[in-house]
């Protein structure tokens, strides 16, 4: 056995790993972009590294090839190890392929191809044509779910949608006259706060603003950098009142109020302000916003995903549209019961049991006293080159 591929086939691999932890820290800051990570090695050794930090900021392959320049490394005949195909067009920065061809790489390994039509295989032909030794497809599974938001963005044309709730054991999220504080405990809680920094949208139906006057702000220990989504309310008819926090024009970033004609003229320039966008919808047959022209709307705007965060009518809404991707659910160690308790799914999804929704890749983990289960909707990956 030829000891030497095998050591290289390891080297590559804890590389790669190493790739993959490092375009994590992205996580949050890169969108519309992907999160990337790069690792350079030569001689048997790692001599630079970098990943995309935030959306306008040098791309992974080139973070890390400055990181050679400032380590005095000579990259020439180099191997670059990078969890995404490097891009070969303008965008808010120049091609990574010219970069890593300059920089004399001679290999570069790949997890997988992008799926963006832009780049999709014409990174890997320019980098090939140049005469750069291309491989793909170590820890592309990995890479894939990474970048679950951008993949679902890029190959559906809509944001990716995450419905998260607080329930109880019995699937309540409000006692029958609305008291909801608390479900869950302090620590999920703030995941619920993290989960908002990583989305750039937050969700929520009028009725959850009519009760609850939430601010739907991202509100992590300020020790930590965070950005804010931007909060969107269903509202097909216009019932927000122009003192609700979301529309008040107190809070940071920006609110979208999205409406169909049913809306009186004089609300939609009420609401209206620097801050706060009123844009009509088409409405669905229930009179509703139509969720895939709001989605479209958000994917126009570089919205790459959404939290919802309920009701249970807005929730039963993007499942029974199929407009859903991902799940998660803090679950609380309480029973409320009840008929009029308030479920975190309001209206009938399926009519019979074999017509249930399935929920894939199920994990479970503890959230201080309460289980945080998350779990897929759709397969990230049937639209991706893995």
């Amino acid at each position: 056995m030829n000891a030497k591929p095998a050591a290289d086939a390891e080297l590559v691999a804890q590389a790669m790993r190493r790739a993959l932890r490092l375009a994590a820290r992205g996580r949050g800051w890169t969108s519309p972009n992907p999160m990337v990570g790069a690792v350079i090695l030569k001689d048997g050794r790692v001599i630079g590294e970098g990943w995309h930090a935030r959306v306008g900021h040098p791309h992974a392959e080139r973070a890390a090839l400055e990181d050679c320049r400032v380590r005095g490394e000579n990259t020439a005949g180099a191997t670059m190890v990078v969890t995404l195909e490097p891009c070969n067009h303008f965008g808010r920065t120049p091609p990574c392929t010219d970069g890593i061809i300059e920089a004399g790489i001679a290999r570069v390994v790949i997890a997988h191809e992008d799926p963006n039509p832009r780049v999709n295989g014409a990174g890997v032909r320019r980098l090939t044509n140049a005469g750069v030794a291309v491989e793909t497809g170590p820890f592309g599974r990995e890479a894939v779910a990474l970048n679950e938001m951008y993949c679902r963005y890029i190959c559906a044309g809509r944001p990716f949608v995450t419905l998260k709730a607080a329930i109880t054991l019995d699937g309540k999220i409000a006692a029958a006259g609305g008291d909801s504080r608390w479900v869950s405990g302090p620590p999920a809680r703030r995941y619920a706060h993290w989960l908002r920094h990583t989305h750039d949208g937050i969700l929520v139906g009028v009725n959850t603003v009519l009760a609850d006057d939430p601010s739907l702000t991202c509100r992590l220990p300020s020790d930590r950098p965070y950005r804010q989504p931007l909060r969107i309310v269903l509202d097909s008819r216009l019932r927000t009142l122009p003192s609700c926090n979301v529309v008040a024009g107190r809070l940071p970033g920006k609110t979208l109020v999205a409406c169909t004609k049913f809306a009186p003229e004089a609300a939609v320039a009420r609401l209206a302000k620097p801050n706060v966008m009123v844009e009509i919808f088409p409405a669905d047959e229930h009179g509703d916003v139509e969720l895939p022209a709001l989605l479209r709307w958000l994917r126009g705007h570089e919205i790459g995903s959404i939290l919802v965060e309920g009701g249970g009518h807005v929730h039963a809404s993007f499942l029974r549209s199929r407009m859903a991707d991902k799940l998660a659910l803090a679950l609380a160690p309480k029973i409320l019961g009840g008929a009029g308790a308030i479920s975190w799914v309001a209206g009938e999804l399926a009519g019979a049991m074999r017509e249930a929704r399935l929920v894939r890749d199920l994990t479970a983990r503890r959230l201080g006293g309460d289980l945080l289960i998350e779990g897929r909707l759709e397969d990230i990956g049937e639209c991706l080159l893995v």
